[in-house]
């Protein structure tokens, strides 16, 4: 959402490239598939955002293959030479080789919501709250301190797949359940950018 908005802003075109647009299975293909990708973005003066970037830029060290390795340098290498604007998405910053990072002008983590931002998604998605209701479903949403705007989406996907019109309290169960379907270790940072 953020790629989009900047393009949108600058006035540039968004080029968007997953895994499974890079990751070949024939060695070199990845690597070659990484360079097109930067040129065709330079050369089309576009954002480039790379989705799930740890796919190609995975700690060296941690590497069973020399495919594996070959194919981060080519990443790093491109990082390096690309004179455009190149937004990265990782939710598994940790894992990342360390020299990624030197490459990165700038590193946004996008937090879990705040209190306040739950509550006003919440009553926006909610709708009117029972009356005197609002001090319980506030005390309860402040105990949800995992949710996401993903959270709030993936509800509104599910009532939309179900035909339903959910109340207040059937909103607060269903992202009670987003956040108990997350694992433990889910306080990672969820992205960051050039």
């Amino acid at each position: 959402a953020l790629a989009n908005y900047l393009a949108r802003q600058i006035g540039r075109p968004l080029v968007v490239r997953r895994a499974s647009d890079l990751i070949a299975s024939y060695v070199g293909e990845t690597e070659q598939n990484l360079a097109k990708t930067f040129r065709g973005a330079q050369h089309d003066g576009a954002i480039l955002l790379i989705d799930e970037a740890d796919s190609f830029l995975h700690d060296r060290e941690a590497a069973r293959h020399s495919w594996e390795v070959t194919a981060v340098n080519e990443m790093l290498t491109q990082m390096e030479l690309f004179c455009g604007l190149l937004i990265c998405t990782t939710n598994r910053l940790g894992q990342l080789d360390p020299a990624s990072l030197r490459r990165f002008a700038f590193k946004i983590k996008f937090d879990y919501l705040t209190q306040e931002q739950c509550w006003q998604l919440f009553q926006a998605q909610a709708g009117p709250l029972p009356s005197g209701n609002e001090q319980a479903y506030r005390q309860a949403l402040n105990r949800l301190t995992i949710l996401t705007a993903g959270d709030f989406a993936t509800v509104r996907r599910q009532a939309a797949l179900l035909n339903l019109k959910l109340s207040a309290e059937e909103w607060l169960r269903r992202l009670t359940e987003e956040c108990r379907a997350k694992p433990e270790q889910c306080h990672a940072p969820i992205g960051f950018m050039t």
